[in-house]
């Protein structure tokens, strides 16, 4: 048993990640499904990811997003490489700051919108 540990931590987020990443799918389909209601319906559908709420909901999604794949690439040199279970704590360390340093740098353009920042030639439902 993990006891709390990095690995514990690791797959319990992993989990939760790919959950996320599993309901944001579903969602994306239904608005695409939208434009069988035509382009007023649809149009309606994707200005709700411009709003406020969303765009906190997506910055979640950023954060597993990234995590779950920079995770994945660490359980697969787990998997493929003998000594890397030596080294989980630390991969588990630099996961994590890859993980922050990339949703630093992606969700600014997530979030500003919603502070009025202008960040140029950017979709409406950006």
């Amino acid at each position: 048993m993990y006891k709390g540990q990095s690995g514990m931590w690791s797959w319990l987020f992993h989990r939760i990640a790919g959950l996320g990443i599993l309901l944001f799918l579903l969602v994306h389909i239904v608005d695409i499904a939208l434009l069988n209601f035509g382009p007023k319906v649809y149009n309606e559908g994707i200005a709700l990811f411009s709003t406020a709420p969303i765009r906190i909901i997506t910055l979640a999604l950023v954060a597993g997003l990234f995590f779950h794949s920079f995770n994945g690439v660490r359980i697969i040199l787990i998997d493929f490489w003998p000594k890397a279970s030596r080294f989980q704590g630390t991969m588990f360390l630099i996961v994590m700051i890859l993980t922050i340093l990339c949703f630093l740098g992606l969700g600014w353009f997530i979030i500003a919108p919603i502070f009025g920042v202008n960040l140029g030639n950017m979709p409406a439902g950006m």
